[in-house]
């Protein structure tokens, strides 16, 4: 614990990223690592003694990655309420031995609410592929290149 006697924020993380990991095995029936995290919020602190229970759900899944939609409740063991502490959206790539991308089975969405996630996750994707995608640009110009702006 932390000195205000309540869990380290990484700490959480990690469950996070862990439950990520297992959710998008089951789902795919292949090993994965981790991509990156988005959208990460700790709503309320998971304090020394109360339990952390973590869910995990693929929401969404491209060719080779699935993002898993992560929530973190705190359980207070006198009176086993559930409070949630923290919400979060995994992206996880399948990777076989040779450390390369395998290709995974789709998620079909089929509810109007699976339906949102889905869309969500993938606005989420693909925004952070055109971060990456504008970094390799920027360190592919020569040093002091001036990026052009465009007309809108």
């Amino acid at each position: 614990t932390n000195p205000y006697g309540s869990a380290f924020g990484g700490k959480i993380v990690a469950l996070m990223d862990r439950a990520a990991g297992l959710a998008a095995s089951r789902f795919a029936r292949q090993d994965f690592v981790s991509a990156s995290l988005d959208a990460l919020e700790f709503s309320a602190p998971v304090r020394q003694g109360e339990i952390a229970e973590v869910e995990a759900r693929v929401v969404y899944t491209s060719s080779h990655a699935c993002a898993a939609h992560v929530r973190v409740f705190a359980i207070d063991k006198r009176v086993w309420d559930r409070r949630p502490c923290c919400t979060g959206t995994l992206f996880m790539v399948a990777v076989g031995k040779d450390g390369r991308p395998l290709a995974i089975p789709q998620l079909e969405p089929r509810t109007d609410e699976e339906r949102r996630a889905w869309a969500d996750a993938r606005a989420i994707n693909e925004a952070m592929l055109g971060r990456r995608a504008r970094r390799q640009d920027a360190t592919k110009r020569p040093p002091g290149a001036r990026r052009k702006k465009e007309r809108t």
